[in-house]
């Protein structure tokens, strides 16, 4: 697939199920089912690359991403970082390897405590990892506001005093206190105005070149995923449908959902616009609870087949890093 020292983080079988509980007599509880959340998904991401995972809302991006970085302990799978496995890490091993691996949450306002200012935000991280003390904290976190783009004279106001794009600055300034390898961004500009969205994404791949940062980028807006990344994977509910390189993926999609994703996306072309082919998809997302057999795309598939609901599709690999998940898909 590639140069195995290029590779920074590989996930293989990752799988992560909720369990369900329910109460028996009132008193007795038992499980009785399992959200699927992310059910048997592999990729790799190469350093200084950004992955871009997309993917309707409930698909399991952000679950993916958590999962990865051990907020959430997988039910089964390897995440290997740096060629060391996290699922076996624990404690101080753990830690100290979370120093490398950072997030940049989706909401700029529930994602800072409100009752810390922005000097104890950001300053935090580098007191827990010892790598900063005293007044040592307070001239770096101001040299990370000025890398982020805001005013070094706010590193004592709160986060109700700052915008919604102010807020997510300051996450993104956190998220580099560590200088960390890989950051995965879970939807950092979905909460955001148009305007502040293009600064931010700006923001990202100036400090991405200054830093050689690895990043996993979840969004669920295509347009800006084609901006960003340079490899796309694609999600539907809880499984990786399609990867392949970003300009590969949008003018040559093989699987039928990635179709019916890109069809979705505006053109500002009437001309072109008027004359595409829309598909459009038919009935709901089936229950994570309860998954359907085979292909989980099947059930909204307008090219299934018998076999579709038989076997799982095999992962296949039909083209030059061009990687699918469908029966019936050829290069």
């Amino acid at each position: 697939m590639t140069n195995q020292d290029d590779v920074l983080l590989r996930v293989d079988h990752l799988v992560k199920y909720f369990p369900i509980y329910r109460n028996r007599f009132g008193v007795f509880q038992y499980q009785s089912g399992a959200v699927h959340a992310v059910d048997d998904i592999s990729f790799f991401i190469k350093r200084g690359e950004t992955l871009g995972l997309v993917g309707e809302s409930g698909c399991g991006k952000s679950t993916t991403g958590r999962t990865i970085l051990q907020l959430y302990r997988p039910t089964s799978g390897s995440v290997s970082f740096e060629g060391v496995d996290l699922v076996t890490l624990k404690g101080e091993d753990l830690r100290k390897k979370r120093r490398q691996m950072q997030m940049i949450f989706q909401d700029p306002y529930a994602s800072l405590n409100p009752r810390q200012s922005v000097e104890e935000i950001i300053g935090e991280p580098m007191i827990i990892h010892n790598l900063a003390h005293g007044a040592e904290v307070r001239d770096r976190v101001k040299h990370l506001l000025s890398l982020v783009g805001l005013n070094v004279s706010m590193i004592d106001r709160y986060p109700h005093e700052f915008s919604g794009g102010q807020r997510q600055r300051i996450g993104v300034a956190r998220a580099l206190a560590l200088q960390p390898s890989l950051i995965v961004c879970d939807e950092p500009i979905s909460a955001l105005d148009v305007s502040v969205q293009a600064q931010v994404i700006n923001l990202l791949e100036d400090l991405q070149q200054e830093f050689q940062l690895t990043y996993l980028f979840i969004a669920h807006d295509l347009s800006v995923v084609r901006h960003i990344s340079q490899r796309v994977a694609v999600m539907y509910l809880g499984i990786v449908a399609e990867v392949a390189d970003r300009e590969e993926l949008y003018s040559h999609p093989l699987h039928p959902y990635t179709q019916a994703l890109l069809s979705a996306v505006p053109i500002p072309d009437p001309l072109i616009e008027e004359k595409r082919h829309r598909i459009i998809l038919e009935g709901d997302v089936p229950s994570p609870v309860n998954p359907p057999s085979g292909c989980r795309f099947r059930t909204r598939c307008p090219i299934a087949q018998e076999i579709c609901g038989q076997e799982r599709p095999e992962f296949r690999e039909l083209a030059t890093n061009h990687w699918v998940a469908c029966h019936l898909a050829s290069s």
